[in-house]
């Protein structure tokens, strides 16, 4: 079990630091004007092409791939809301990474806010008990793989809503998309190609990309990042708990419940570091 939360906090750190890379370079993309710009606000696979051209987007995209192999071992080694809470924390990584990498000055509340994820993960690292062992409903697979679709489907509408609710949308949509491999790898035991967790997870993982490509350039950044922390948290943790029997450690469930809520409680307060600005505008605000 404490090797699985430290490679569900090691996938967090990977995280964190692919979100400075990728977020400026998709804010470069459109600062470039209709040329070279984004197109539609809702999915857009030309904004997703245009920015991956950016050295650091594949930067960000490296780091993404060695947080998701990290991510898979934690999942196999301790439950979902575990390896969620710890991933929510990649938002208190991105908050320091930015104060090194783009002179962004961090409030004493986001300071605070900081140390209270830390905490958090550390109170889940005591009370998480082992992955669970019940078997998942038939039904779960092709849940996910549905999910997974109508999550692509969400997100190609969200460009035609108002600012704030296709923030709030595309946040939200992505996170429902991360979810979805936190659940895919846990009903899998190898690589199966007559399995549609396989594919719920290949889907769910490329829709929430697109989705948070398109957040990152279109906006309120606070509002996106918030829908996408807690659907990534809640959902999957849900599943785990309810059809997959995660539990925690015998008479430490008040502290798992606890570290969980102050993980993504912090997190959420740092919500705006879920994208953030180019270098300039950065270098100007500090």
């Amino acid at each position: 079990m404490f090797f699985g939360m430290v490679c569900a906090v090691a996938a967090s750190v990977c995280y964190g630091l692919a979100t400075v890379f990728q977020a400026v370079a998709a804010r470069a993309v459109v600062a470039r004007g209709p040329a070279d710009g984004a197109g539609a606000p809702g999915v857009d696979p030309a904004l997703f092409l245009r920015a991956v051209r950016q050295w650091r987007y594949a930067v960000g995209l490296a780091l993404d791939g060695a947080g998701f192999a990290l991510q898979i071992v934690a999942l196999r080694l301790i439950p979902i809301y575990a390896v969620s809470a710890a991933l929510a924390a990649s938002l208190a990584v991105t908050a320091v990474a930015a104060t090194r990498v783009l002179s962004v000055r961090l409030s004493r509340t986001e300071w605070t806010a900081v140390a209270v994820v830390c905490a958090g993960l550390g109170m889940l690292g005591l009370a998480s008990g082992p992955e669970g062992s019940t078997p998942a409903p038939p039904a779960l697979q092709w849940a996910l793989l549905g999910t997974a679709v109508v999550v692509l489907l969400v997100g190609a509408a969200a460009g035609r809503l108002p600012g704030r609710a296709r923030a709030l949308v595309l946040g939200l949509g992505a996170g429902i998309g991360f979810g979805v491999p936190e659940v895919a790898v846990r009903l899998l035991d190898s690589v199966d190609f007559t399995s549609p967790a396989l594919y719920a997870l290949l889907l769910g993982g490329a829709a929430a990309f697109l989705l948070l490509t398109s957040a990152f350039a279109h906006g309120s950044v606070t509002t996106a990042t918030a829908g996408l922390v807690l659907a990534e948290t809640l959902l999957p943790s849900a599943v785990g708990v309810v059809w997959l029997g995660d539990r925690t450690r015998e008479g430490l469930g008040w502290l798992a419940i606890t570290g969980f809520a102050v993980s993504v409680g912090g997190a959420l307060v740092l919500a705006r570091f879920g994208e953030l600005p180019s270098e300039q505008d950065a270098g100007a605000r500090s």
